[in-house]
This record gives structure tokens, C-alpha cells and sequence, in this order.
């Protein structure tokens, strides 16, 4: 079954992409403030993986709220980085760059953490997975992390600190800002894990 993965550039992602080996990735450079890190992240680990990788580009910093989009957020925000539709918008876009390739799966790289945002609860992610499941092209949707925090992921994962180094979690910049949510997440992970900081 041919698999793709949407690899955001941060430590989940990358966990994933070095645990489950997909043949295809998929980032997407949707306006958001750090796009060129997340993009060139993803870019150094494709390519020490072997992994075929694919960047969509497409501006809707229009519709953004919060960190990611450089203002404030909006009402309904549950934290400062959140983005409307942020999940449902970056699994259609890389569905709809996955069918044409004849990818069959699609990874995410949701976490239990997540659950803290609506978008990264198992059954936003069943419902998700029912979506694509109703339209063309067959396309399955799996996130093989839902059950694991960040520092179980890496565990299981094996990823090794020469891969994970290309990391960029920062929501804010495209150097680590050392004080967003992402940041923190990061470094409170490498910590858990009893990893020199890189």
C-alpha cells in the first residue's frame, strides 16, 4: 500500500517518518510563520531517509489566528497557537496531492497529547478518516502515534539524534524562538528523554 505522510518538519513528524519509512511526504507551506524551516526541515530529513517529498504551497495567512499567523488569537482559540481548521485543512490539501500520485494511505502525526485540540482527538481523526473514506479514490487515513506522547513516540520510534536534530518545532520563527508552545514542547520532551539539547 503506498504511503505518505504529512511531515510538518517537527519532532512527531519526523518520529513518524523515520518509524514507518512511507514512501512519499508531503509538507505544506500554508502561511504560517515558520514555513521555510518547517520546509527545509522536512527537505534534510526526506532526503537522509530516502523519502520522496513533496512541498505544497498555498497562502491562507489570511485566514490564520494566533503564534502561527502572527496575530492575536482569536476568540475561541483553547491556546495561543491555534489556527481555525488547521488539521481538516492540511489533510485535504494533502489528500488532494495524494490521490494523483495513487497514494492509498496517508499518515498524521497526531499524538495523545493533542487531544488538548479538538483536531487531534482519535475521533476527529475517525471522522476524518470517514471523510476521505466517502470520496474518490480510496485514500485511508491512519495516525499511528494517537496512543503516545511525544517522548513514547521517539522511544518507539528509534529515531536517532542525528535525524531528530533537524527538527523545527518553533510556531513563531524560522529559528527556535526558545519560549513559544512549540519550543517549549521540544525542549520538555528532549528533556524527558534525557537527550543533550542540540
Amino acid at each position: 500500500m503506498k504511503t505518505a505522510l504529512l511531515l510538518s518538519g517537527g519532532m512527531d513528524s519526523i518520529a513518524i517518518a523515520y518509524w514507518k519509512r512511507p514512501e512519499i511526504a508531503i509538507t505544506i507551506a500554508y502561511g504560517q510563520r515558520a514555513a521555510q524551516a518547517e520546509v527545509g526541515a522536512s527537505a534534510a530529513v526526506c532526503d537522509a531517509l530516502s523519502i520522496e517529498h513533496h512541498v505544497i504551497q498555498v497562502d491562507l495567512s489570511a485566514l490564520g489566528s494566533g503564534d502561527m499567523a502572527g496575530n492575536c488569537p482569536d476568540v475561541l482559540a483553547p491556546a495561543s497557537e491555534w489556527w481555525p481548521f488547521r488539521n481538516q485543512m492540511l489533510i485535504s490539501l494533502a489528500a488532494m496531492k495524494a490521490i494523483p500520485i495513487s497514494v492509498e494511505r496517508l499518515l498524521i502525526g497526531s499524538l495523545r497529547t493533542d487531544g488538548f485540540h479538538a483536531d487531534g482527538r482519535p475521533e476527529f481523526v475517525a471522522a476524518m478518516r470517514e471523510v476521505l473514506r466517502l470520496q474518490e479514490g480510496g485514500l485511508t487515513l491512519e495516525a499511528p502515534a494517537i496512543d503516545l506522547t511525544a517522548a513514547e513516540l521517539i522511544t518507539t520510534s528509534g529515531v536517532p539524534a542525528s535525524i531528530l536534530a533537524w527538527a523545527h518545532s518553533c510556531h513563531v520563527a524560522n529559528e527556535a524562538c526558545g519560549m513559544c508552545r512549540g519550543c517549549r514542547k521540544h525542549y520538555e520532551t528532549i528533556e524527558e528523554l534525557g537527550l543533550e539539547p542540540y
